[in-house]
């Protein structure tokens, strides 16, 4: 009998076989067994494409600042995106008004 790997998603060592798929019974995650696991979390606009460090993308909605009576108006544009994980996806600079963290649901890529 062959030895199944863990489930990628909550290394769960209870995974068995469906077919071609491979099943984990505590989360419900099916999976191929040629995949590799992915390398990190995808980030995406607001409009499905993915987004990389370094990108540059403008902001699809009026931004209220909290704390302060600032807007980030919509069609702002924001250069050199650096992507984190959190409730916040972006980390970035805007001119005008400093450094601050965006959601990524929020923008899209130029």
């Amino acid at each position: 009998m062959s030895e199944l790997p863990p489930c990628p998603e909550c290394g769960s060592a209870y995974t068995y076989e469906d077919g071609a798929l491979l099943v984990c019974p505590e989360c419900a995650h099916e999976w191929t067994a040629g995949t590799a696991a992915s390398s990190g979390p995808v980030w995406r606009d607001a409009n499905g494409t993915e987004l990389a460090d370094g990108d540059t993308v403008t902001v699809i909605k009026d931004l209220k600042i909290k704390g302060t009576s600032q807007v980030v108006k919509v069609g702002t544009k924001v250069k050199n995106i650096r992507l984190v994980e959190g409730d916040h996806d972006i980390d970035c600079r805007i001119d005008g008004v400093g450094q601050m963290g965006l959601k990524s649901e929020f923008v899209k890529k130029v």
